[in-house]
């Protein structure tokens, strides 16, 4: 009996181990992808809230590109009415720098898109989301994407209800303001 028990217990510890493994693996998978979903969520309210401020002092007339990288917010000052790729009204207002490191997620940084209904800010280029598509790759946000309706899809910019793009809103200021002649 007892030779039993000795060939039993490296058996049943081996089989322990092998469940313990199984459970770390997929327990570290799951929090990542909630980790990645919380942090994309909040970055991109962050910024929302960051271009808000900023359009409310500075005027945002627009961007250069159909996608601009959003790697200017830790500027302190600069001459021109442009930063980064954003043009300004009143670039004397600037209360930079808005962030002491700009925002990334995976190593990329996030980007403010330009389609034909409006400007949104979104995770960059490459960017996995925790839905398991690609910005760029699965996702295309090209002027014709409809961001609107993605982030309202799980299997594009959204993730277990988690909004994971904003649109930005610049068109009610800035038509007020130039339509009706007024001055800031």
């Amino acid at each position: 009996m007892n030779a039993n028990r000795r060939n039993i217990f490296p058996i049943v510890v081996t089989t322990l181990l092998i469940i313990f493994v199984i459970i770390t693996f997929f327990s570290t998978r799951y929090r990542a992808k909630l980790n990645t979903r919380l942090l994309i969520a909040q970055d991109v309210t962050r910024l929302q809230e960051i271009f808000k401020r900023i359009h409310q002092t500075c005027v945002i007339i627009d961007f250069d590109y159909q996608k601009n990288p959003i790697n200017f917010l830790n500027v302190k000052e600069f001459t021109s009415s442009e930063v980064g790729p954003m043009n300004l009204v009143y670039p004397d207002k600037w209360e930079g720098p808005y962030v002491q490191d700009n925002p990334t997620i995976q190593a990329k940084e996030y980007q403010i898109v330009q389609t034909k209904k409006g400007y949104f800010i979104t995770p960059g280029e490459e960017v996995t989301l925790p839905n398991g598509k690609v910005i760029g790759t699965d996702i295309i946000l090209d002027e014709d994407a409809d961001i609107t309706m993605m982030m309202h899809n799980p299997h594009q910019l959204m993730d277990k209800g988690i909004t994971l793009a904003a649109p930005l809103d610049l068109g009610a200021q800035l038509n007020i303001q130039f339509h009706l002649g007024e001055e800031r």
